[in-house]
């Protein structure tokens, strides 16, 4: 859009320059010369379009060139009366879009020299530091550095939109992979593995086993990908969206819950280690339900199953005889993420483990 505006400007700037040579060419030293050198700068005001978008590097020489280039002739085709009394160059205002050009092209820097260029060729035509040259090269240099600033932000704007939507996009499609192989591949091994391990054949035990390890693995690549790490961390929240199956209910907020690759790490590994208690403790048939919140100053993971709980101490007496799986595989993490994890059970009322990790972790 804003190259079409300085093409639409090259071609006023020209037009206005065609109409005051009109009615000055009679006072021109070389009147035809003048004509020649607008024909030329009408020329590549036509081409100027096609020769941006085809080879920008040569159309900015070419440009800038031609805006010196007009300036410079102006004091050979006029009168040396005219130049010295203040009449305007043979181009006007033309030699602007050459700079409007520089600055969308290369930003400020671009913008400013181009600029500055234009300004020392008008005083040297000029033969003097004239008023009116040097505020028109003020004007120039003001001009072309602001603009070009502006399209330097601009630019950068589009550059993180358009990351920013393949992210999205790319978000899209690991989720998308994530519920086909969820909702196809993982239950089928699921279903394999329980029916297996039902069965008195040795072969069948040896194939649950196998494709429990099969499920477990495919359900942490899944995880991998559907919470892969973005410019601004991980999404907990889908990671742990990975973990549901026919015995364990995932429930986590509707948008991501951003957090840094180590905490979703191991705020994950704490999880997949309640979940492997509940598999080996809680009994056949237990089910699991997995919470993920997100408040103003912690993320808190919740894992409920209804099994049959266990009497208060247990914790205690497991440690001092040399069992350290809950305090190394959950409360070690937490603690090392200058979190906490609570685990309430009851004989009868099932466990709880609830894991809170502060956003300071994040």
């Amino acid at each position: 859009m804003l190259w079409r505006a300085v093409a639409a400007y090259r071609v006023v700037a020209w037009v206005y320059a065609v109409v005051l040579l009109a009615r000055a060419d009679g006072d021109y030293a070389h009147p035809l010369g003048a004509w020649l050198v607008l024909a030329a700068l009408g020329a590549w005001s036509a081409v100027a379009p096609l020769a941006y978008a085809v080879r920008r590097g040569p159309a900015l020489g070419i440009d800038l060139a031609a805006a010196l280039g007009s300036i410079a002739v102006t004091g050979v085709l006029d009168t040396h009366e005219r130049v010295v009394s203040g009449a305007q160059t043979l181009p006007v205002v033309w030699p602007a879009a050459a700079v409007i050009s520089w600055g969308l092209a290369l930003g400020w820097a671009g913008g400013l020299g181009s600029a500055v260029a234009v300004g020392v060729v008008g005083v040297l035509e000029r033969g003097e530091l004239a008023q009116q040259t040097v505020h028109n090269a003020v004007l120039l240099c003001v001009t072309g550095s602001i603009l070009g600033y502006a399209a330097s932000i601009q630019r950068e704007a589009q550059r993180q939109l358009s990351s920013a939507r393949a992210a999205e996009a790319a978000l899209a499609e690991r989720e998308r992979l994530g519920r086909v192989v969820h909702d196809g591949v993982l239950q089928v091994l699921a279903l394999t593995a329980r029916r297996a391990a039902t069965a008195d054949d040795p072969d069948l035990t040896a194939l649950a086993a196998e494709a429990e390890a099969q499920e477990r693995a495919l359900r942490r690549l899944v995880s991998g990908v559907v919470g892969a790490s973005s410019a601004t961390g991980t999404d907990l929240a889908a990671r742990l969206a990975a973990l549901a199956s026919d015995d364990v209910d995932v429930a986590v907020p509707p948008v991501a819950v951003q957090v840094c690759p180590a905490v979703a790490d191991e705020l994950e590994a704490a999880v997949r280690a309640a979940l492997d208690n509940v598999r080996v403790h809680a009994g056949p048939g237990a089910h699991a339900w997995l919470l993920l919140e997100e408040t103003a100053e912690e993320v808190v993971v919740s894992v409920r199953d209804d099994g049959p709980g266990f009497a208060p101490g247990r914790l205690d007496e497991a440690e001092q005889a040399g069992r350290m799986g809950v305090r190394s595989s959950i409360v070690g993490r937490l603690r090392d993420l200058g979190g906490s994890a609570r685990i309430e059970a009851a004989p009868g009322f099932g466990t709880e483990v609830e894991l809170v990790v502060p956003k300071a972790a994040r």
